[in-house]
């Protein structure tokens, strides 16, 4: 007698080995609103696991892995979800674009940057950058706790740029003017115009850059 094959439920989903949350941003983002998706079409059936993935042809592992996030689904595996659930593949990405980058860092958490012309004393960490399109402004705080021998050079780029200062005293060049800033103070300019510190009078310093420029994306 004959057997005729019978269809198995779909357990073949490639599992990405790398722990959950440290994945590429946006695969992580992509996965964790399919999940959510997933979940709130089922729960609107009022369905269990189980029965969607009876629906859909999934194992209820398989089913569970995806609505919690641990493995992104083929397209062919939304095709059946899409097709069970009575709503078109496109809801299942509703809500990614509406997530919005959020860049916080703690205090002392900055990234430590070898600047062109960083030596001992001077001290600088990047704040990070958005993600583009969004990724226009570029901060950098700045601590210097030493005099150099040689004088700052003088920068120049696109855009705009905002010191603030947070502590010490200096002396900060821009263009043929020279501004004296202290604790609480602001200067903002176009960065075409060459610039940078002048004369450290008060040890040890302590200031943020942000830079405004055309975003990369």
């Amino acid at each position: 007698m004959s057997l005729e094959s019978v269809p198995q439920p779909v357990d073949a989903e490639p599992v990405d080995p790398r722990p959950v949350g440290r994945t590429g941003g946006l695969e992580e983002a992509l996965g964790g609103v399919i999940a959510e998706r997933v979940r709130e079409f089922r729960l609107r059936l009022g369905w269990t696991v189980g029965r969607l993935a009876e629906a859909c042809g999934l194992s209820k592992a398989m089913l569970s892995k995806i609505e919690n996030a641990q493995t992104s689904p083929s397209l062919a595996t939304l095709a059946r979800l899409s097709e069970a659930l009575s709503v078109p593949v496109t809801a299942f990405f509703r809500g990614l674009s509406e997530e919005q980058d959020v860049i916080h860092v703690k205090a002392g958490g900055g990234i430590e940057i070898e600047h062109r012309h960083s030596e001992q004393g001077h001290r600088y960490q990047t704040l990070g950058t958005m993600r583009a399109p969004n990724d226009s402004l570029e901060p950098m705080l700045v601590t210097l706790t030493e005099r150099s021998s040689e004088p700052f050079p003088l920068y120049q780029h696109a855009g705009t740029e905002l010191i603030f200062m947070i502590s010490g005293k200096m002396e900060y060049c821009c263009g043929s003017r020279r501004y004296l800033l202290e604790s609480g103070d602001a200067l903002q300019f176009v960065g075409e115009v060459a610039h940078g510190p002048g004369e450290l009078i008060a040890l040890p310093i302590q200031f943020l850059a942000v830079k405004s420029v055309a975003s990369h994306g």
